[in-house]
């Protein structure tokens, strides 16, 4: 088993706490995009900025 120094450890931390954050933040973000992108399903209303705040 490998050990790991302690400036390897705090770098290894900090990655993790700021994937924790991007994923946090952009979740929500990135799956609007995609619904927008892929657009409505035949039959279904157009998908418009308005109809996603309705």
């Amino acid at each position: 088993m490998a050990f790991l120094s302690e400036g390897t450890k705090e770098r290894l931390n900090i990655v993790i706490n700021l994937t924790k954050t991007v994923f946090h933040y952009g979740f929500i973000p990135t799956v609007l995009y995609l619904g927008f992108k892929k657009g409505a399903d035949p039959g279904m209303p157009e998908i418009t900025l308005s109809s996603l705040l309705w």
